[in-house]
């Protein structure tokens, strides 16, 4: 199988933009298992059970987007990425081919970087002097990046946090979990359901498409997680397991098979045993993306099914748009 396989017909309209004023207004097409059905988030409650745990993916988005400015006047954007030391990261540089090793920026008094050397498709080396703590700074100076197909600002950088957002270390939000309010989780657990919390930081490529023609030449990009013993332990004894994105998939899955916690690149694809996830509660995804082929190991070919129920309906698509809720036993046709 190829990426065309995961290819589908989205309507530029149907991108969601903005963020909805209400975060539990967002609707949700359910089927578990007797057709699609449709729902708010603000639902979500109502379907669960006792003895069911809910997953969170509990990583914040790093405000690592820089906006700075050469000393000859152009504008150059640095996305910091991945730290590779305490000074040295790996980040996206824009306009990469106009900015020559050991070119310096001062962000602040406090703050310089140094572009370094050149790793290809944009990515660079920079190296990070700070006088005080780099986190601070870039709460300060730094903005939330959003995923490329956003083309508005965000007023409110929280609006792409989720109300479980702990460690800075993420490069894009568990989207799923933006739907989520402290009054939601709250009435998840009067429903009798455990929430739960790990932690997966996402990086960009989860938004880069699948481009190799067979999926077993795709290479999959690596992600730290981090799941507990004791919540392993409670999925294991749950009743149904209930994983908020597939970031949450891909954590619980691969502490599963290796360790509670390290890096992970876990390609989840057809055919895959799932030994934890019982149901996802997931947005809709980019075409031709590792989170469709996670999707159809899930469901099965269903999803293009449900994907056309929702864009008939005009659910909204992507990060800011509405989600679907979905079981391994939903695979009836239309």
């Amino acid at each position: 199988m190829g990426p065309d396989d995961f290819d589908y017909e989205l309507p530029e309209d149907l991108i969601a933009q903005n963020p909805l004023e209400e975060r539990t207004a967002a609707r949700m097409l359910v089927d578990l298992g007797n057709g699609p059905e449709h729902f708010r988030i603000s639902d979500f409650p109502k379907l669960l059970k006792s003895g069911d745990i809910v997953v969170v993916n509990n990583t914040r988005v790093l405000p690592a987007r820089l906006f700075l400015k050469k000393k000859t006047g152009g504008n150059v954007e640095v996305l910091l990425l991945k730290a590779l030391d305490q000074i040295t990261w790996e980040a996206l540089v824009r306009p990469s081919r106009k900015v020559p090793p050991g070119t310096e920026f001062t962000v602040s008094p406090e703050m310089t970087i140094q572009i370094g050397e050149d790793l290809g498709a944009g990515k660079r080396l920079v190296q990070i002097e700070t006088k005080s703590d780099l986190l601070s700074l870039l709460e300060k100076y730094g903005k939330v990046p959003l995923p490329p197909y956003i083309k508005n600002d965000l007023e409110d950088g929280e609006r792409y946090q989720t109300v479980f957002a702990n460690r800075s270390n993420s490069a894009a939000a568990p989207t799923a979990g933006l739907h989520f309010t402290e009054d939601l989780v709250a009435e998840c657990k009067d429903s009798g359901a455990q929430v739960e919390e790990i932690e997966l930081a996402i990086g960009l490529d989860t938004f880069r498409p699948v481009t190799a023609n067979n999926l077993d030449d795709h290479d999959m990009h690596s992600e730290f997680y981090s799941v507990s013993e004791e919540v392993m332990h409670r999925c294991k004894e749950a009743n149904r397991v209930i994983a908020i994105g597939t970031t949450t998939v891909r954590a619980l899955e691969s502490a599963a098979r290796f360790e509670l916690s390290g890096q992970t690149n876990l390609f989840i694809r057809d055919p895959f045993e799932f030994k934890i996830v019982d149901l996802l509660l997931t947005n809709f995804h980019l075409p031709k993306s590792t989170l469709l082929v996670m999707l159809e190991a899930f469901i099965g070919p269903y999803w293009r099914d449900l994907y056309i129920e929702a864009q008939i309906n005009r659910y909204r698509f992507l990060s800011f748009g509405d989600s679907m809720l979905v079981s391994e036993q939903s695979t009836r046709k239309l």
